[in-house]
């Protein structure tokens, strides 16, 4: 496709340090597309978001629809673009309409009462397990590291593993 996705990545917190430092620098990010239905629509969120961003790298933060629009235009055919989601189930979203991504980084997503702790920085209920096996269906690699010079760990073995399959 016209896009340079250079990371997808699915991580709650969204845009913060290792993000805007690591990621960044590592795969030459030129823009970062924030992937949020709820980031989208609070206007101070989206400034923070922006703000968090290192300089010299733009950031547009923008719902699931929008980005599936950007997706089938060229609009970004000439960037190198990290998509930051906080959810697997955005990405599945995308992914059934026609995205073609070769690979998710998962970085981080947080406990609550109704998920089960993976790793320590990784949190899933049934919903996320379901988008996950769907986007492995797809052939899509689902990689866990906080940051690029970690070893990469395999979600889904981690999954069988864990006995959450």
């Amino acid at each position: 496709m016209a896009i340079d996705i250079r990371l997808a990545r699915i991580d709650d917190r969204l845009i913060h340090g290792q993000v805007a430092t690591a990621w960044s620098k590592q795969m030459e990010i030129d823009r970062i597309l924030v992937i949020s239905d709820e980031a989208a629509e609070n206007q101070i969120r989206k400034l923070l978001l922006k703000q968090a961003a290192p300089s010299g790298i733009r950031v547009n933060v923008i719902s699931v629809a929008r980005m599936h629009e950007v997706y089938q235009s060229n609009i970004l055919q000439f960037e190198k673009v990290a998509l930051l989601f906080t959810s697997p189930q955005d990405v599945e979203v995308l992914v059934r309409q026609g995205m073609e991504l070769s690979s998710i980084n998962i970085g981080g997503m947080s406990f609550s009462s109704d998920k089960k702790m993976l790793t320590n920085f990784i949190s899933v209920d049934e919903k996320d397990i379901a988008s996950f096996i769907y986007l492995s269906e797809q052939g899509i690699e689902l990689e866990i590291r906080k940051v690029p010079a970690d070893h990469k760990q395999n979600l889904v073995e981690l999954l069988k593993k864990q006995n959450f399959l």
